[in-house]
């Protein structure tokens, strides 16, 4: 494992509890010589987080529309910045860099991230762990979701436990270098017979690039699915 993507806020919590958290897991990530990939900002949460790597000594990755960069916002002394055209963009390759995900307090943005990295695991197109810093309990009532769906049967148990949590960045990152991902299929609970990838290659879908696999950089990962010659849309 190389590099780590980190979601987190543009704001900084009604609280220093969060900016504390982030300048730990910066220290914990330097410490383990793992390198940062997150959204590019310098504000927020985000900002402290690339800040404390750097003064660390470590290597950090943004990535950032255009448009948000043109507000002024991006972060002027990462190692690298990446500047994509779309929110689309920045979440693939966000994704490709990375080779594990973890999300810190945010809002919105932090959560549609963090949950498309579950749903792409749970359809098997990826195996990269994805975990939460449980900062204060801030995720207690999103892991507690999460065990609600899986108890309503929306959610299979070894689907659920894909979603790791800890208080301590140490305890966090222990968990994603031991995690296996579950060799499930969504639907059937079975074991698949083939690979994701056989599977998608008979199907012709391309697997998105940062998933690990083929495609292009930046492209959307439902694209080639509408645009499949073995798509034939319904008549009414």
């Amino acid at each position: 494992m190389r590099r780590i993507c980190v979601y987190c806020g543009s704001n900084t919590g009604s609280t220093p509890v969060y900016a504390e958290a982030a300048e730990a897991l910066a220290a914990t990530l330097c410490a383990n010589d793992l390198e940062l990939v997150y959204g590019g900002a310098g504000v927020g949460i985000m900002g402290i987080l690339a800040d404390a790597v750097l003064a660390g000594g470590g290597r950090v990755h943004g990535v950032i529309p255009k448009f948000l960069q043109a507000k002024e916002i991006a972060h002027a002394g990462l190692t690298e910045l990446h500047v994509v055209r779309s929110m689309h963009e920045r979440k693939s390759l966000m994704a490709d860099l990375a080779d594990a995900f973890v999300a810190l307090p945010g809002g919105f943005g932090t959560l549609e991230e963090l949950i498309e990295m579950l749903t792409w695991g749970q359809l098997r197109v990826h195996a990269k762990p994805c975990g939460v810093l449980n900062v204060d309990g801030y995720f207690d009532a999103l892991l507690a979701f999460f065990d609600h769906a899986a108890e309503q049967g929306f959610l299979r148990a070894a689907h659920r436990r894909m979603l790791l949590s800890a208080d301590k960045p140490a305890a966090l990152l222990a968990k994603i270098r031991a995690y296996e991902a579950p060799a499930l299929d969504k639907w059937t609970g079975r074991a698949p017979r083939r690979s994701p990838q056989s599977e998608n290659r008979q199907k012709n879908i391309d697997i998105p690039r940062y998933a690990g696999r083929g495609g292009d950089r930046g492209r959307n990962p439902c694209e080639k699915l509408t645009k499949s010659e073995n798509f034939r849309p319904r008549k009414l």
